[in-house]
């Protein structure tokens, strides 16, 4: 069964919880749904780089690729390193993904977290819970 391949990008850090944090999400969101083959890069630091998962990701059965930052906001890295490491023209979101059998398939760039709704339940929760630590 053909899968979208998902590529969760983390900046990268040299504290451990950083990279932690990342791989886990990559396992929540591969736990929470089947349709993806998942997979975590990161942008510095870290290992594997986001070239290195891309070059895992020509020899998998992939359908279409979507490459998903981890970070809040735009800036250097969303708006030129990615969309450069992906072939994407800048301000481009979508372009091809050539596997090793030569096929082109569709490659999906998404938006970073950015101002959500979500985040501010996020927000409120942790703030609950250190008024709860008191």
């Amino acid at each position: 069964m053909s899968h979208t391949g998902f590529l969760l990008v983390g900046h990268g850090s040299q504290k451990p919880y950083n990279k932690e944090l990342i791989e886990t999400t990559a396992n929540q969101i591969a736990a929470k749904e089947e349709r993806f083959l998942v997979k975590s890069g990161f942008m510095s630091i870290n290992e594997p780089t986001v070239e290195e998962v891309l070059e895992e990701f020509r020899s998998a059965d992939i359908e279409k690729l979507v490459v998903v930052p981890l970070f809040l906001a735009k800036g250097v890295h969303i708006l030129v390193d990615i969309p450069k490491i992906l072939g994407l023209e800048q301000g481009s979101y979508a372009g091809t993904f050539t596997l090793a059998n030569g096929t082109e398939i569709p490659l999906l760039y998404a938006q970073p977290i950015g101002s959500d709704p979500l985040l501010a339940d996020l927000m409120i929760k942790n703030a609950d819970n250190a008024m709860n630590c008191q």
